[in-house]
């Protein structure tokens, strides 16, 4: 029975069609109950000779295959004709329900011929999309494996080429950093970006998880965008542990962010650290806030007040999903 059974369900799915001996005995037992069933219908109103077989061939041919359903019309045609459960039919009404049922009858085997060969179809397009998923993941880890091999040769010319340049290597070093630091976060979300409080956390965890707090809800960044943000908190960082709120022992540093009508607006607040006063030309941290925002349709506005740092970075983004409800996150 349960050989049968997996025969009657490869059936249904469109990958074999049972033996024949096994369709054309599906057939019988349909037009068997059919029968019954139409037998008990003439006791309660007028013979209707053809169409309780109609679901009899739709159960035949999407179980047991397309001869079992011709077999299974046929054979409810010819039990129509050949018994009377009421008064005999004329010859015309007869012939004119025998066209009908037929018509019935071949858009059901029709129907089901059409869902078999969907289902055929499909499992040929989901096999062939695994087979190039597996075949992009193998590329994907190559290419990231060269890409990472390659940013370590960089990195050790660059260190080299700057030897006698301690100051440049070193700021050279943190922009690396931060590089591989946003690319192993990218790369453990499947290359499609990361989420905004991994991305702080991994640039300011090294300066203590007492010494910040993250105030914002969970939102996802595109790869680009996750970059850009990571080389720029890590400057931010950086000018902070050197001048501002993380070189002395009680400075505090508060980032918060909100989306509102796609434009992610990142407020950065420095409190407790000496005072800093405002350079007359831009240097480096500035442009490049700058320049990494303007890719996004963005800015940053920098100040320098008399708490600490503050400055507001803003750049265009999709808006996250409805469900992710802004709430308040603690560095600790």
């Amino acid at each position: 029975m349960a050989k049968w059974i997996e025969e009657f369900r490869r059936g249904w799915q469109g990958i074999s069609e049972p033996p024949a001996v096994l369709g054309f005995g599906l057939t019988a037992v349909c037009l068997m109950l059919a029968t019954a069933f139409r037998f008990g219908i003439s006791l309660l109103r007028t013979d209707v000779p053809y169409s309780i077989y109609l679901p009899g061939v739709f159960v035949a041919a999407a179980f047991g295959g397309e001869r079992a359903g011709i077999a299974a019309a046929i054979g409810g045609a010819a039990l129509g004709v050949m018994l009377n459960f009421g008064e005999a039919p004329q010859v015309m009404a007869a012939a004119i329900l025998m066209a009908i049922y037929f018509v019935v009858a071949a858009l059901i085997i029709l129907g089901v011929r059409r869902h078999r060969s969907l289902v055929v179809h499909h499992r040929e397009l989901t096999t062939e999309l695994e087979k190039e998923q597996r075949y992009r993941e193998l590329v994907v880890e190559e290419l990231r494996h060269r890409l990472k091999n390659k940013l370590a040769t960089i990195h050790a010319v660059s260190r080299q080429a700057l030897h006698d340049y301690p100051a440049a290597r070193a700021k050279i070093d943190g922009c690396f950093g931060a590089l591989a630091t946003a690319d192993d976060l990218i790369a453990r979300t499947d290359e499609r970006g990361c989420d905004i409080i991994d991305l702080l956390r991994s640039e300011l965890g090294p300066y203590g998880h007492v010494r910040f707090t993250l105030n914002g809800g969970p939102l996802f960044l595109p790869t680009k965008l996750a970059v850009s943000l990571a080389l720029m908190f890590h400057e931010l960082a950086t000018n902070a542990a050197k001048y501002g709120a993380f070189s002395t022992p009680h400075g505090l540093l508060h980032v918060s962010w909100t989306v509102t009508n796609g434009l992610l607006s990142i407020v950065w607040d420095e409190s407790g650290g000496p005072m800093i006063t405002a350079q007359g030309k831009p240097g480096f941290g500035t442009q490049l806030l700058n320049a990494g925002l303007r890719a996004f349709d963005g800015k940053a506005e920098i100040a320098f007040l008399g708490t600490g740092l503050h400055c507001i970075m803003q750049c265009r983004i999709d808006p996250p999903p409805a469900d992710k409800k802004s709430g308040s996150l603690s560095g600790r």
